[in-house]
């Protein structure tokens, strides 16, 4: 081989290096890695007190990741954010980091309902117990711990689908006394909307996903932690899963997070707006936390900010079949699962099967709305004609 062709071999393979002088960009860079390259041996062999927070390989995160997570936890007046694949991965994760066998969780009945099945076909063959409890009763909560054994109390406000308040300080506090962490999931409300870290919690779960992706086109979630103890322990279980994310969803959520404030506000109002004028047709129960009464109101106006655009409507005895020759009508909304996009969004919701404590029963269904950026006037008429066809307006 000519001499000339091994060297053009090598300047392929390692390119020059490029000066970044008069280079000031308002986007953060997307920078992918596996390898991460160490100046020299002795740096790579001390690589582990890099940890928690430095470089060692890709999976340690890269500065994409790390830019969307400190404006997360700026957003929650957290110590640190965790970037994760999505929030259902947030949720397990954090209780992987905390529990252990023998020990004790208590889960409130109107979380995410795949959080439940973590517990029940995960966290139980590892000898952790769950037991659910009615968030919106504090009684019910004091008499479930388990003196030495409740590590974590999880928490999800508003309440999947059924949208109650629980009134998170008190609960933190009776966490503390039991000498148990709260856990607490604010995908509703993002950290524009809630603080839950402010209120007594001790971690936060979000799927980024929804309203910070705000496009419907990526999978991320993020854990929001003060605790530096904890967060170190967090970023280890994560390594020894060996579970990472890639900049490019982060960069997509780094956009997002630009015009979040933007988006939230406009979905919010039109949320309430279409609730009020919803309310007051005994066909159905607009369920709300706006509503003066929603369960738990005034805990929404005490630890919320304003409304983000998910609201649901609870019908009885209504025939699935109605229910779907109606859905199947919609012109503007979409029917489709997660919600915090730009589209609009209804899916039908039987949650019999998925309460232990707060019962509902097979003929309730919960129509789950989300409000997107389409025309007013258009999502009002779709609604419109969806009731109609079921005889409700």
């Amino acid at each position: 081989m000519h001499k000339n062709t091994q060297l053009d071999d090598t300047l392929c393979v390692i390119p020059p290096e490029t000066p970044l002088e008069g280079f000031a960009s308002l986007a953060v860079p997307v920078y992918r890695a596996s390898t991460i390259v160490f100046p020299d041996a002795a740096t790579y062999r001390s690589r582990a007190g890099r940890a928690p927070d430095g470089y060692t390989y890709g999976l340690s995160g890269t500065p994409t990741a790390r830019a969307l997570e400190r404006q997360l936890a700026s957003l929650h007046n957290a110590e640190r954010a965790i970037v994760v694949p999505s929030g259902q991965a947030a949720i397990s994760i954090a209780m992987l980091t905390i529990l252990k066998e023998g020990d004790h969780l208590l889960v409130a009945d109107n979380v995410y309902p795949p959080v439940k099945e973590f517990a029940q076909d995960i966290l139980r063959k590892l000898g952790i117990d769950t037991e659910y409890f009615d968030p919106t009763e504090l009684s019910d909560l004091a008499g479930k711990f388990r003196e030495g054994r409740t590590r974590l109390v999880w928490v999800e406000s508003p309440g999947s689908t059924t949208m109650e308040i629980c009134d998170v300080p008190s609960i933190a506090r009776l966490c503390k006394a039991s000498g148990a962490l709260l856990g607490c999931d604010n995908t509703w409300a993002t950290g524009l909307l809630c603080k839950p870290l402010d209120l007594g919690v001790d971690i936060v779960a979000e799927a980024l996903t929804k309203y910070v992706g705000g496009h419907s086109d990526i999978l991320l979630g993020a854990i929001v932690i003060r605790d530096m103890n904890l967060y170190g322990t967090v970023r280890n279980t994560l390594g020894c899963l060996g579970v990472g994310v890639s900049p490019d969803e982060c960069s997509l959520a780094l956009r997002g997070l630009q015009t979040l404030g933007l988006r939230l506000r406009h979905v919010g109002t039109v949320s309430e707006e279409f609730a009020d004028r919803l309310s007051g047709n005994g066909s159905y129960t607009v369920l709300h936390p706006s509503f003066p009464t929603s369960p738990g109101h005034d805990l929404w106006r005490r630890d919320f900010k304003g409304s983000s655009g998910v609201f649901s409507l609870r019908l009885e005895g209504v025939p699935a079949e109605a229910i779907d020759r109606a859905l199947d009508k919609l012109q503007t909304f979409a029917i489709g699962a997660s919600w915090g996009g730009t589209r609009s969004i209804i899916v039908p919701l039987v949650i019999a099967a998925d309460r232990h404590v707060m019962r509902s029963t097979e003929t309730t269904t919960h129509l789950r709305i989300s409000i997107g950026l389409e025309n007013e006037d258009h999502l009002w008429t779709d609604l419109q004609q969806m009731l109609r066809s079921l005889q409700l307006q």
